[in-house]
């Protein structure tokens, strides 16, 4: 589906900022409802039920007006997570600039600003990024091939990404390479890693979660295009058995020991890493986290 067919209607917003629970956020602000992207495994697709929305997960979007922050200097030392359930820079943003007028807003509070995204029009507000204190902009990418990415989601391609990561990164931008979700049998961690790893700080790790409505589409997809993973994805996603997980888990730890990249558990630190060796953070299975003893690779707990 083209941007000219989505659905568009203007919103207001009592607040931009939310608590949040998310792992790097004390807020999130998502100046969309709705993704132009339409990724089939999206999990912010649950927001239709808060926003009034039947349609299909992205033929529409609500672009957000919302009043102006009052002492933006109250966020100061705290993250804030732009996009956390939406992509601030989606090709609407080209038009309406809600996120760049939130950017604006939050130039001078000190928070830490932690961007989102699988678009290169982030690179537009560099004059503006780079002159705040604390920015991270994350780049989702979860295969370097673009066919497969093609099924997935209508976001700019993989190139495209790559090359705003690097312009970001040389710029001062401290850059995550979020590779997630992780699709068993499909995504090449290792091949991503060595092809950003001279243009990011930290490589996010994080599993393919299947949940919700698009469970169902995404198994059926692996059966049409992937019959010969389908017996593994039973395997995993509805036998429940991890032991997949475990071992890729345990590969990519002795790979980054190999090439003396640091390998942290769950948390994302704050500075830069070592110019062309990113530090990698291990998130698999975000939703049960536990530290194996024998292994001393973070591993599955509730919580």
């Amino acid at each position: 589906m083209g941007i000219e067919n989505i659905a568009v209607r203007e919103v207001e917003a009592k607040s931009i900022l939310t608590r949040s629970s998310l792992p790097v956020g004390g807020y999130s602000a998502n100046p969309y409802v709705g993704c132009p992207h339409a990724c089939r495994y999206c999990y912010a697709s649950f927001m239709k039920r808060f926003t009034g929305h039947d349609e299909d997960w992205g033929t529409f979007v609500d672009v957000k007006r919302w009043p102006r922050i009052k002492n933006p200097r109250k966020y100061a030392g705290q993250r804030i997570v732009i996009g956390s359930v939406t992509d601030g820079y989606n090709p609407l943003e080209e038009r309406y600039a809600v996120t760049r007028d939130l950017l604006e807003q939050l130039r001078y509070s000190d928070a830490k600003i932690t961007i989102c995204t699988k678009s290169d029009l982030v690179v537009r507000d560099l004059d503006l990024l780079t002159s705040m204190s604390d920015v991270t902009i994350s780049w989702s990418i979860n295969t370097l091939d673009e066919s497969f990415k093609n099924d997935m989601d209508q976001a700019v391609n993989i190139e495209r990404r790559l090359a705003a990561m690097k312009e970001a990164y040389d710029a001062g931008i401290r850059t995550v390479c979020f590779v997630a979700p992780i699709f068993p049998g499909i995504t090449n961690v290792q091949e991503i890693i060595e092809q950003a790893c001279d243009r990011c700080d930290f490589v996010w790790l994080e599993n393919l979660n299947l949940r919700g409505g698009f469970k169902r589409d995404i198994l059926s997809y692996i059966r049409d295009k992937y019959p010969q993973l389908a017996s593994l994805y039973n395997e995993i996603y509805v036998r429940g058995n991890r032991d997949w997980w475990r071992n890729l888990e345990a590969q990519l730890h002795a790979f980054a020991e190999e090439q003396g990249l640091p390998w942290l558990d769950g948390y994302l630190p704050d500075g830069r890493s070592k110019p062309g060796s990113p530090a990698v953070i291990n998130y698999f299975y975000h939703e049960e986290v536990r530290d194996s003893e024998n292994t001393g690779v973070r591993k599955l707990r509730k919580g």
